[in-house]
């Protein structure tokens, strides 16, 4: 089992960058393929970017790769999503996530466990 819980959400302008991070407590961190998805109002949720459990590799949609990077630190059991240049199309609640199969996948049925999601809104 595991337990998933981001921070490092808010309201900020359009230009602006956030990082939001994903704490994870429960057994094997290190052993999962970690990823962070968006679901905006009204919208389905999005795949955003994933990180194998080495962090050795990584996935980032094609429409965020210029200005989003996921890494982790496994030491700290964390899984960071730096966003820069953020534009309202942006705000969505970010969802963290993780898969067992410990890679990249893009799909929301990969993934075991959930978190509760932390809201990002980018005002124009």
């Amino acid at each position: 089992q595991v337990q998933l819980v981001e921070s490092g959400g808010g309201l900020v302008q359009a230009g602006d960058s956030l990082r939001l991070s994903c704490a994870a407590s429960g057994r094997a961190f290190s052993r999962y393929g970690m990823g962070w998805f968006r679901q905006a109002p009204g919208k389905e949720r999005e795949f955003v970017a994933a990180i194998s459990w080495s962090g050795g590799s990584t996935y980032v949609a094609g429409s965020v790769k210029a200005r989003f990077a996921i890494s982790r630190d496994n030491a700290k059991n964390t899984v960071y999503l730096q966003m820069n240049s953020l534009k309202p199309e942006d705000t969505a609640v970010y969802y963290c996530a993780a898969s067992l199969g410990g890679s990249t996948p893009m799909a929301t049925t990969a993934y075991d466990y959930w978190g509760h999601g932390t809201q990002v809104t980018v005002s124009s």
